[in-house]
């Protein structure tokens, strides 16, 4: 008798934002793989169609949606079109973040302050609050923390101050939404070599003193989040709601 697929995600409807690029693009192209219609989903419609045609090309279906979830509207209009072209959502991944600023934690702006509470997490917020609606038979909720939600980076205050806000955010939803059905979990990226990373992974002195504190003494792929990604959002972990699963080459337990 065969073993069950448990990463078989044939029929289900799966939206991913900040997906086109880096991780988002990753777990986006993982899921379509696996048989999820996936709805790519950024701010930038043109990357998005790029990444929904390299997904059909592979012989997997989606489609491309900009949103910026930064806007409310914007996140309104998302999930209007979603009910009215599938009835259903069955995936969400929150993955877009933002993260403007750099320095001092006592010199943060109010303007890069608003801007970062908004998107990384009022649009996580307002995302998973309308993406439950649409999950009448149960779904799954994946919301693309960061480690230094756990501890903080250093003159990345505000970044991880939001970052930390969606490890509580999550194990609230999974609270109140295990009744519907719905299972909320965090991924906890380490450092990862994306375009958002760029600032440190391109600078070598920088680099090697973050790397000093990853006993793998690397950088992670974007595509080492996607299976993590893929895990959470299917039905092998099915029995796993409020979790928090760090994939960082072992910094958080160092």
């Amino acid at each position: 008798m065969p073993a069950p697929d448990l990463f078989d995600l044939t029929g289900k409807i799966a939206l991913i934002t900040g997906a086109s690029r880096g991780i988002g693009e990753e777990a986006a192209k993982l899921l379509g793989a696996c048989g999820a219609h996936v709805i790519v989903a950024s701010r930038h419609g043109d990357a998005c169609r790029r990444v929904a045609d390299a997904i059909a090309r592979a012989g997997g279906t989606a489609e491309a949606a900009a949103c910026h979830i930064g806007d409310l509207a914007q996140i309104e209009n998302l999930f209007a079109t979603v009910a009215s072209r599938h009835g259903r959502l069955d995936i969400l991944v929150n993955n877009a973040a933002t993260n403007p600023y750099y320095g001092p934690i006592v010199e943060t702006g109010a303007d890069v302050f608003q801007k970062t509470v908004d998107v990384n997490i009022r649009g996580y917020f307002f995302m998973s609050s309308h993406a439950v609606r649409l999950m009448g038979g149960g779904g799954s909720i994946v919301n693309v923390a960061s480690v230094n939600g756990v501890i903080p980076g250093f003159h990345q205050g505000i970044y991880s101050i939001t970052k930390a806000a969606v490890i509580s955010m999550t194990k609230a939803f999974a609270l109140e939404c295990a009744p519907l059905g719905v299972r909320c979990n965090a991924l906890l990226p380490g450092l990862t070599d994306t375009k958002f990373a760029s600032a440190l992974t391109q600078m070598p002195a920088l680099l090697n003193r973050a790397l000093a504190h990853v006993p793998m003494r690397r950088v992670a792929q974007p595509s080492e989040m996607a299976g993590a990604v893929l895990y959470l959002a299917s039905a092998a972990s099915s029995y796993t709601t409020g979790a928090v699963l760090s994939v960082d080459g072992g910094y958080l337990s160092a």
